[in-house]
């Protein structure tokens, strides 16, 4: 008889559990400043690998100058197309750069639908340029909530791993 008593004890603690049963979402965590930093150093690197491979003997062969340090020389206005280029295609096609695959971080829109033209347009050539001419810029994400620089405020973005998640629990009352 006393196992029949322990046993209803166990049902209606069982019943009052699943009253109180907590609902569980799962957020992507935001990428910070200091991994986004380093798939930016690894971008400037592929960057610059193409160019040096690419765009410098190109215009060897072409009798070009190649070390004119003149802002609107060619060899300057081509590897700036190559720098923006770079940034824009891989993420409107990847959702990610070479340096945010290496360390699983990529852009998602904060309305929640896939990245479109425009918004990719705003956030890499318009964000970037800002971002850029005031470097300062870049650092705002390690003080924004989101961790968003410039850039993502801007285009309404944000850099999050692809593969951790923030568990946050929501208690339901019951009633």
């Amino acid at each position: 008889m006393d196992a029949t008593i322990e046993d209803s004890n166990k049902i209606e603690r069982a019943h009052e559990s699943i009253e109180n049963k907590n609902t569980i979402d799962y957020n992507y965590l935001p990428a910070g400043f200091w991994i986004r930093f380093w798939a930016y150093l690894v971008d400037l690197i592929v960057i610059g690998s193409v160019n040096r491979i690419v765009i410098y003997p190109l215009f060897g062969l072409m009798g070009l100058n190649n070390s004119d340090s003149f802002m609107f020389s060619p060899v300057s206005i081509a590897t700036t197309i190559i720098f923006f280029a770079y940034f824009v295609l891989m993420t409107k096609y990847l959702e990610q750069t070479l340096g945010k695959m290496i360390f699983g971080i990529k852009v998602v829109s904060l309305k929640g639908d896939r990245l479109n033209w425009g918004t990719i347009l705003f956030r890499e050539l318009i964000g970037r340029y800002i971002s850029k001419i005031i470097w300062i810029a870049y650092v705002v994400v390690a003080f924004t909530p989101k961790k968003q620089g410039l850039h993502d405020i801007f285009a309404d973005t944000q850099v999050i791993h692809e593969k951790l998640f923030i568990e946050k629990l929501e208690e339901k009352s019951a009633e």
